[in-house]
């Protein structure tokens, strides 16, 4: 995604503010799916589309609070609050005083402008990447669905929460042993999502090729393993160095922020993952590959 269509989007977020509109609806109106536009806007502006617009609506309520003779219950409803209460509430925790303390004079608010992004200068740092393209793979995965909005599932678990889960269970290490010694690594993998969805797959798994014993596979896919296909697709590659999983949030972040409106490739619909190597580099985290193509 560019700069340009990070600032559409707040663009018709501003436009819309008063009606019933969440992310997929901006991501639509920016011909984008709603996971990757979620994620993108995430990255470059530090919140997501949903925490813009809460915190906007609840600045223009406090305003017009301040300002008019609105009552608490006419602003709920038009600031798209189903009650008062779940306004006072919301309300409360952003600006630490009540609807009804903000209408009186003296009333400490807080104060969230609109959002205009600038490409600035920065640094001068480096960012090594390489390009490659992958015909159709299959992997042996262990899989979990994922909210879009905040990558954890349903009862609050993340990403590396399931990580840690599925070592801790033992559920990893008998699928790297169907690889071949010295060819043991692992993928983290991500699903391409669509506008219609609110959720996300996330895979943990191996590499199904001729360095695995297939002959087992039916096996694992009996105990809750899957198959996980990926199209033909070129990569934009990164290496995530690091102690932890800050590098490649970091990654990600400079993806958006860097590589992207300097190279002119945008990420695809198409299925991201992060590779795992057995051996790899010293203070090698992992390597991020993104599926591209030219905007």
């Amino acid at each position: 995604m560019s700069i340009q269509l990070i600032q559409r989007a707040i663009c018709y977020m501003e436009a819309h503010i008063y009606e019933n509109i969440n992310y997929a609806d901006v991501a639509k109106s920016i011909r984008m799916s709603g996971y990757n536009f979620h994620r993108t806007f995430s990255f470059v502006t530090g919140m997501t589309a949903n925490e813009y617009i809460r915190k906007r609506r609840l600045t223009l309520a406090a305003r017009e609070l301040q300002t008019t003779n609105i009552s608490v219950i006419d602003a709920a409803y038009k600031y798209g609050y189903e009650s008062p209460e779940s306004f006072s509430k919301a309300f409360s925790r952003f600006h630490g005083s009540t609807p009804k303390q903000a209408k009186q004079k003296g009333a400490r608010l807080h104060l969230f402008n609109p959002l205009v992004v600038k490409i600035t200068l920065e640094g001068g740092s480096i960012m090594d990447y390489r390009m490659e393209h992958e015909e159709q793979q299959q992997f042996l995965t262990l899989v979990r669905v994922f909210s879009n909005e905040g990558s954890s599932d349903d009862n609050g678990r993340s990403i590396p929460d399931f990580w840690t889960e599925c070592s801790e269970k033992n559920l990893i290490e008998p699928m790297k042993l169907l690889r071949a010694e010295g060819k043991r690594d692992l993928y983290g993998l991500c699903s391409p999502v669509k506008d219609s969805e609110t959720h996300f797959n996330y895979g943990i798994g191996i590499l199904v090729d001729e360095n695995t014993d297939i002959s087992e596979l039916e096996k694992f896919i009996n105990n809750g393993y899957s198959i996980w296909k990926t199209e033909p697709a070129d990569y934009a590659v990164f290496q995530c160095f690091g102690p932890d999983g800050d590098c490649l949030g970091e990654t990600w972040s400079k993806f958006f922020k860097e590589f992207s409106p300097q190279t002119g490739y945008i990420q695809t619909d198409d299925t991201d993952y992060e590779i795992y190597y057995e051996n790899g580099e010293r203070g090698l985290f992992c390597e991020l590959w993104v599926p591209v193509k030219k905007a």
